[in-house]
C-alpha cells in the first residue's frame, strides 16, 4: 500500500502541474493543445542541461562528496531552465494564435508534431541513438529523499535509530523533493489565479475580452502571459516526468501525459481543486498500468493484479480507456471559458 500511494503521487504531480498549465492558457482565451509537445521539449531541455552540467567540476565535487543540498539546488535550477525554455517554445503558439489569429487547434497540433521530431533530431546528434540519458552513473538516487537524511533508520543493530514507519515509506523514501515543489507551485498559482487582480484580469480575457478591453485591460498582453505561464508549467512538468517517471531519459515521448493532462483539465472543469482530485485518480490508474506486477496492496506478499492473469497490454490501456469513459460522461457538464479559441479583434468591441 505505501508503494501504491507513493507511486500514485509521483504519476499525479506531472499531470496536475501540466493540467494547470492548460488552465492558465485557456482561462486567458487561448486553447493550448500543445501541452504534449511542450512537455517533450521541456523534458529534453532538462535532460540535456543535467547531462552538460555533470561535466563541470563543482557537480563532480558535490556528487563525490554526497552533498545532497547542492544536488537538490541543481535539480531546482534545472526545473527553472526547463520552465523558461518551455515558455519560449509556447511563444510560437502565442504568436500564431494572438498576432496572426491562426486556428489555435491547428497551431497546437503543429507544435505537437514538431516537438518530438525536433527532439529526436538533436538526440540522434548528441547521443547517436534514440534515447538521451540524463546521468552517466547512479546520480539519480542522490536527487531522492531518504529518511536517513533526517536521522531515521541510521546505524546498525541495537544502535539503529527507529524508522519513520508508514509516513516515511509513503512521503519520504524514494520520493523526489521536486514533487513537493510542484505541489507548492500548484497551490500558489491557484491562489494567484483566483485571489489576485492579475488572475481576475486573466480570467476576464477568457470570458469576455471586449468587456475586459473596455476596462483598460490589454487583452493581447494578458493572453501572452497566460500562454507563457502555460508553457513554463508544461516545460517544468516535462522535466519532472523525465526525472521521476521516464528513468531520467528523453526520447521524444512523454507517454501521452500532455493529452492526459488535457483530459484532467476538462474533467476538473478548469478549476484547480477539481484538477488536483482528477490528477490523483488518473495517477492511480497510471500507477496500476505501470506497476501492477509489483503491487502488494494487502501487504501479504500476494500480487493479485498479476495473479488474475489479465494481459499486460490491458493494464497499459487502462489509463487511456478511463480517459475516454470519463470524458464521455463529464464533457457535457464541463464549461470552458466562453471566449477560448476565439481570436480577439479590437475593431469588434
Amino acid at each position: 500500500m505505501p508503494f501504491l500511494i507513493r507511486q500514485t503521487l509521483i504519476y499525479a504531480v506531472p499531470l496536475m502541474i501540466v493540467a494547470l498549465a492548460g488552465v492558465f492558457s485557456e482561462r486567458s482565451g487561448v486553447i493550448n493543445l500543445a501541452l504534449e509537445g511542450i512537455m517533450i521539449f521541456g523534458a529534453f531541455v532538462g535532460v540535456l542541461f543535467v547531462r552538460l552540467v555533470q561535466q563541470w567540476g563543482w557537480f563532480e565535487a558535490a556528487y563525490n562528496a554526497k552533498n545532497w543540498m547542492t544536488l537538490q539546488g541543481f535539480a531546482f535550477l534545472t526545473m527553472v531552465v526547463s520552465a523558461a525554455l518551455g515558455a519560449a517554445f509556447a511563444m510560437l503558439l502565442a504568436f500564431a494564435a494572438i498576432n496572426l489569429k491562426a486556428d489555435q487547434t491547428i497551431g497546437g497540433t503543429a507544435l505537437n508534431l514538431m516537438a518530438p521530431a525536433l527532439v529526436l533530431f538533436f538526440v540522434r546528434i548528441l547521443a547517436n541513438q534514440n534515447t538521451l540519458q540524463m546521468f552517466k552513473g547512479d546520480s539519480a538516487g542522490w536527487f531522492m529523499l531518504k529518511e536517513s537524511l533526517f536521522g531515521f533508520g541510521v546505524g546498525r543493530g541495537v544502535n539503529k535509530t527507529p524508522s519513520m514507519g508508514f509516513f516515511g515509506q509513503v512521503f519520504v523514501n524514494k520520493v523526489y523533493p521536486m514533487t513537493y515543489v510542484c505541489i507548492l507551485i500548484f497551490i500558489v498559482l491557484a491562489i494567484i489565479l483566483y485571489k489576485t487582480k492579475f488572475g481576475l484580469r486573466l480570467r476576464a480575457c477568457g470570458e469576455n475580452p471586449q468587456a475586459a478591453d473596455s476596462l483598460g485591460i490589454n487583452v493581447f498582453k494578458m493572453r501572452y502571459a497566460g500562454v507563457g505561464i502555460s508553457g513554463a508549467l508544461a516545460g517544468m512538468g516535462g522535466f519532472v516526468y523525465a526525472m521521476t517517471t521516464a528513468n531520467c531519459t528523453s526520447n521524444g515521448d512523454v507517454a501521452g501525459f500532455g493529452f492526459l493532462a488535457l483530459a484532467v483539465m476538462i474533467f476538473g472543469n478548469w478549476k484547480p481543486g477539481n484538477i488536483a482530485g482528477a490528477a490523483l485518480l488518473f495517477g492511480l490508474f497510471k500507477c496500476i498500468a505501470a506497476s501492477y506486477t509489483s503491487l502488494d496492496i494487502n501487504g501479504d506478499g500476494v500480487y493479485w493484479l498479476k495473479e488474475i492473469g489479465i494481459s499486460a497490454h490491458a493494464y497499459r490501456l487502462l489509463p487511456y480507456v478511463i480517459t475516454l469513459v470519463v470524458l464521455a460522461f463529464t464533457s457535457k457538464s464541463s464549461r470552458a471559458p466562453k471566449a477560448e479559441g476565439i481570436p480577439y479583434d479590437k475593431s469588434t468591441r
